[in-house]
């Protein structure tokens, strides 16, 4: 169970406030953002990487991803098929700082991340960029994401082995070269594949609190958005953290 310690700083973090001006205020925002920044209506399906990382080596695999707040990201990673567990944490900094009350200060070298544990015989490494690239975030915002802003919601690629690494690059290539972005692509592709599982009440957050405003309006679009983009890729049961530690 939550405490009031707990979600009062989540809702401090996001910006909700507790009155209802506070909430009228949050819904403006995140309407705002939806109509002018990366809309569900604006997602649309980009081609596969011409370059893929072959499905073979040790399974399953891990691949490494931020894209802003890790509630939606760990959310659509959630509904892939051949996903065995995606888990929100935090990536590009130390062990020692790797906790939700440092690395909300910006400063600590993390961006908040989700690992994906997945089946290559299932799902690619390259097909997840695709969805990633797609649905998961937008690529063309600095240090940002939507309503939240700095270094710790960066769009990032954390590689876990010289195949995913090449993969990735020759993706991002591959899409700025097609000009499919209306500003250029900014994710880092990062060689520190660091991962430290956040706490366990960011875990599930987007189907444990499906009515949270934040998850309405900024995260849910884009579980639709792999629905309508994705089919053959979509399932409808998440695969859920805390039922895989369970």
């Amino acid at each position: 169970m939550k405490t009031r310690i707990t979600l009062g700083a989540i809702s401090n973090r996001r910006g909700m406030l507790q009155t209802l001006t506070g909430g009228i205020v949050l819904l403006g925002s995140g309407l705002l953002w939806q109509s002018t920044a990366f809309s569900a209506d604006e997602a649309v399906r980009i081609p596969a990487p011409a370059i893929d990382t072959p499905a073979t080596g040790p399974t399953p695999q891990r691949a490494i991803f931020a894209g802003g707040c890790f509630w939606g990201v760990q959310g659509v990673f959630q509904h892939v098929k051949g996903v065995q567990r995606a888990v929100s944490g935090y990536s590009g900094g130390t062990a020692a700082t790797a906790s939700y009350e440092l690395v909300s200060r910006g400063n600590t070298g993390h961006a908040e991340s989700v690992e994906v544990t997945f089946d290559p015989s299932l799902v690619s490494y390259g097909q997840l960029l695709q969805i990633f690239f797609s649905v998961v975030h937008d690529p063309t915002q600095l240090n940002r994401q939507g309503p939240d802003t700095g270094t710790q919601y960066r769009s990032a690629i954390f590689a876990t082995s010289p195949g995913q690494l090449k993969t990735a690059q020759a993706y991002v290539a591959q899409l700025d070269a097609a000009h499919l972005y209306p500003k250029p692509i900014v994710t880092r592709l990062e060689g520190r594949a660091s991962f430290y599982p956040a706490e366990l009440y960011h875990q599930d957050f987007m189907t444990d609190n499906p009515r949270h405003p934040y998850i309405v309006f900024n995260d849910l679009p884009k579980v639709s958005n792999l629905k309508r983009l994705f089919p053959d890729r979509y399932r409808s049961e998440p695969v859920l953290t805390k039922k895989t530690h369970s």
